[in-house]
């Protein structure tokens, strides 16, 4: 089993928010579960669904993951996203309260309450582990956190030579004293919560599943109204009106009641055709099952971005809008969603009552066990590494080379990188690196060029670019930024050149790009 113990919560925390358990340094756990967001992801990602063109009916809203990258990390352009983030087909359910579903967790129950070490093979919790089993997943899913083909052994080596939350700031108190007593080291910090520095897969979702049974959401304005407070001292009007239509009427508490606000239960509402999405069926191979869900928690639902399990609709009156006509597709529909003939005013009265009375303002606030690190992508608006400027030209096609920069600049990034994409294929690619710049026009060997190639601190990287044809070259370079306090504030200016016999002077050229070391 699996006991809750201080140490081994707040690593599991501290490994939750750390952006560097992905394969890349860019998506943590806790980027796409956030609490002010519900426990969700406040951003958006657009999945084309089923028939894979963007801008149809199936669209789905995901979260953003990594950029498709190979088994040496290498960029390598996904067949729907290209070197865009990939997104996920699902919207992310809330993390919160997951302590209360030990029997199945996912929107289709996928991570089973048997877990099963993913090293070993050995079933270490035969009975409510889905937490544990629900966080082994996203660390090596491709369009999630890893790069192709990684392994549980790349991902401990990892963890046993980068320094925790490198990428992070602004500690919570809990976070800041574990760090301080364990040196900023994740082997001390295995120490302390299991005894031994060893790090496994195991133990990392044990710690990450401790974690998440500390977010309990208990504090809400419905918390109040059921332990004895008058409602009418907890709700407005409007909102009073609207839980009674909640609990008559509406029908919400037939799925929706309880501590959880749940039934736990999966089932198929009508939302989309089931053959777009199996849901359900796709785990247990049931038809029965086709196209059921798992009933979320409204705990927090106020706080979230987007709602249903395809991030469909972005508000509560649109959700109960979805509910009042009975469903949109009836194949496989729950005979529990039925047309609910509710007015205007009694459908407002609903969404005011269900965005206010599940939210536990601490969660929005995040404060006490929901205060938590800010991530890097926070900190820099989750924008691309650096700046380009100046001048670019075109190639065989006029298609322009492009830089893949998202990697972080930060000292003791040990897996830095930047890629080059829109060149010609197979052709041979320079990426010059100067800690000067040349003005804008200057013209080196009848180049125009943006970065100084007279410099004696310039030098080349070159690259035979992958893929075929024109812009559909691509490469990647790799150098890991030493962890030396020195390098902070150095900046360098960069520029790709790809041969190509229709280009200017025999090479198109991206921008360039300036990164300066922090």
């Amino acid at each position: 089993m699996n006991p809750v113990t201080a140490d081994k919560a707040v690593l599991g925390k501290i490994l939750f928010w750390d952006e560097q358990l992905s394969s890349d340094n860019t998506v943590a756990c806790g980027t796409c579960h956030r609490p002010n967001s519900g426990g969700s992801d406040p951003r958006t990602g657009i999945h084309p669904g089923a028939d894979g063109v963007f801008g149809s009916g199936d669209d789905r809203f995901g979260s953003p993951g990594i950029i498709g990258q190979d088994a040496n990390g290498n960029y390598s352009p996904d067949a729907t996203f290209g070197f865009e983030p990939q997104v996920t087909g699902r919207y992310a359910p809330s993390v919160l309260m997951g302590a209360f579903f030990p029997g199945a967790l996912f929107w289709d129950g996928r991570a089973m309450a048997q877990f099963v070490d993913p090293e070993t093979g050995v079933t270490s919790i035969p009975l409510g582990g889905s937490l544990e089993s629900q966080a082994i997943e996203p660390p090596m899913a491709a369009n999630e956190m890893a790069h192709a083909n990684r392994d549980w052994s790349q991902v401990t080596a990892k963890l046993a030579i980068v320094e925790p939350l490198r990428l992070a700031s602004n500690f919570p108190a809990d976070v800041v004293g574990a760090l301080q007593a364990a040196n900023s080291s994740y082997p001390a910090l295995f120490q302390a919560a299991y005894g031994d520095p060893t790090i496994t897969a195991g133990r990392i979702a044990y710690a990450i599943a401790t974690y998440e049974r500390t977010l309990i959401s208990d504090q809400a304005p419905i918390d109040a109204i059921r332990s004895g407070q008058a409602p009418n001292t907890v709700l407005t009007n409007q909102q009073q009106q609207g839980m009674q239509i909640f609990f008559g009427q509406g029908r919400c508490d037939l799925c929706h009641d309880g501590q959880l606000a749940s039934n736990g239960e999966f089932i198929n509402i009508g939302l989309r055709p089931w053959q777009e999405d199996l849901g359900r069926m796709g785990v247990t191979g049931n038809f029965n099952d086709r196209g059921e869900f798992k009933t979320p928690s409204l705990r927090n639902v106020g706080l979230r971005s987007r709602l249903m399990h395809n991030g469909q609709f972005t508000t509560m009156t649109q959700v109960i809008d979805f509910y009042d006509r009975g469903g949109d597709f009836g194949d496989g529909q729950d005979n529990r969603i039925v047309n609910l003939p509710l007015n205007n005013n009694e459908e407002q009265a609903l969404a005011a009552f269900v965005s206010f009375a599940f939210d536990d303002p601490r969660v929005a606030a995040e404060t006490g066990p929901f205060a938590r690190p800010t991530l890097h992508s926070e900190a820099t608006g989750g924008g691309p590494t650096g700046t380009t400027f100046g001048l670019s030209w075109g190639g065989t096609g006029g298609v322009i080379p492009e830089w893949i920069a998202v990697s972080p600049s930060v000292v003791g990034n040990g897996e830095f990188k930047l890629g080059v994409k829109g060149g010609l294929g197979g052709a041979l690619a320079y990426l010059g690196i100067s800690p000067s710049i040349a003005p804008l026009g200057t013209s080196i060997g009848g180049i125009p060029v943006n970065v100084d190639y007279t410099s004696p601190a310039f030098y080349f990287v070159t690259r035979t670019l992958s893929g075929t044809g024109p812009g559909e070259g691509h490469g990647t370079f790799h150098a890991a930024i030493p962890n030396d306090p020195a390098l902070i504030g150095l900046t360098l200016n960069g520029q790709w050149l790809v041969q190509d016999p229709v280009a200017l002077n025999g090479f198109s050229s991206s921008q360039g790009l300036q990164v300066t070391i922090y």
